[in-house]
């Protein structure tokens, strides 16, 4: 029986009642209840077969959810991965132009993941993915104060006094853009214009905001990289790889986000990525070139000829080269041959040669 639940009441419902829908898919990591709430608009959730079009409906353990016609597991212990986002792909699960997306770059052997928060399709990066919607709600949410670093290389002049301006915040375009800090890492004036390397810290997270407050003081972003996510960095993750977090982790880092039901146990992560290709690296240095290519393998250096505790290798020693004198010219006085000193013999016994053991 489907059971209709006040919209005004919270998400706390009597026992043996369920849960609201979009808690329910958020859970199961479909997607965040916000978004949950735009996929009942569109006709694409169903329960029991039914098609909702409310989400002030509760879910009990044995009604069968789907979406878009799958049915929707239960929700399993959360799981969070850190993946190295290239450019050029979006940051959605489908796109009504037919673009590359994160999620069609993912390797095999992954559950449904949702991002938290996205990178624009010229950004690249540090992005987390999680099959628990709510924790990507929380961390998401400009009130947890969750912090995020970029490294931006952008085209313009700018002093760090203009850059420290941002510390209040400042409104672009009607929007109101709140603390940011920046520092000037590197800069660099040539013949077609000046470059500079910033780090970027923020605590919202609004769509493009970096590019849009770094434009207001008069530089235009090239490139854009995330390094870090609240307390999670990228770190040496080769670009296009994803690696899991330990369930360790996530109970130290991310408790008060995560319901205690849904913790998970243990300590190491299930999933095993693919090893990276030959080459490839993690460009977030600010040094390396655009995301997404890979440095030429270096060669082997050669190993050693032998191991600690083994016999070394015979060394060949050659011979001194011998000097030739050369032939005197005509009329040309030679010096006298220097005679040589007499080798001195060392003793040598004998039988025939008497021993005394005085």
């Amino acid at each position: 029986m489907i059971m209709i639940h006040d919209p005004q009441r919270n998400d706390q419902t009597p026992s043996g009642q369920g849960e609201r829908v979009a808690k329910a898919l958020a859970r199961a990591g479909v997607a965040s209840r916000r978004d949950v709430e735009k996929l009942i608009e569109e006709g694409r959730v169903a329960l029991n077969g039914e098609v909702l079009t409310s989400p002030a409906v509760n879910v009990r353990p044995d009604d069968i959810l789907t979406v878009d016609g799958e049915v929707v597991d239960a929700a399993e212990p959360t799981r969070l991965f850190r993946y190295h986002k290239p450019i050029d792909l979006l940051t959605t699960h489908k796109d009504p132009q037919g673009r590359p997306t994160v999620f069609d770059a993912l390797p095999p052997g992954l559950p449904r993941l949702i991002s938290i928060g996205r990178l624009d399709i010229n950004s690249e990066g540090l992005l987390l993915l999680t099959n628990d919607g709510e924790l990507a709600r929380a961390l998401e949410q400009p009130s947890s104060g969750v912090v995020r670093v970029y490294r931006a290389r952008a085209r313009g002049r700018v002093t760090q006094a203009d850059l420290d301006k941002l510390a209040d915040g400042v409104t672009v375009d009607g929007v109101r853009y709140g603390p940011l800090e920046a520092k000037i890492d590197k800069a660099k004036d040539g013949p077609s214009g000046a470059n500079v390397w910033i780090t970027v810290t923020i605590a919202e997270g609004k769509n493009r905001e970096v590019r849009k407050v770094l434009k207001s003081v008069g530089l235009e972003v090239g490139r854009l990289i995330r390094m870090s996510y609240g307390t999670f960095a990228l770190g040496s993750l080769p670009v296009g790889q994803i690696e899991e977090v330990g369930p360790r982790v996530i109970r130290e880092q991310l408790v008060e986000y995560i319901a205690p039901e849904n913790l998970p146990t243990g300590d190491r992560p299930s999933f095993k990525a693919p090893k990276a290709p030959p080459g490839a690296h993690a460009v977030h240095d600010g040094t390396g070139r655009r995301g997404g290519s890979a440095r030429p393998a270096a060669e082997p250096k050669p190993k050693p000829a032998y191991k600690e505790g083994w016999a070394r290798p015979k060394v060949e020693i050659k011979a001194p080269a011998v000097k030739r004198r050369r032939a005197p010219r005509p009329g040309e006085e030679v010096a006298p041959a220097v005679p040589l000193a007499p080798r001195r013999r060392s003793a040598r016994i004998t039988r025939e040669t008497p021993v005394s053991y005085k």
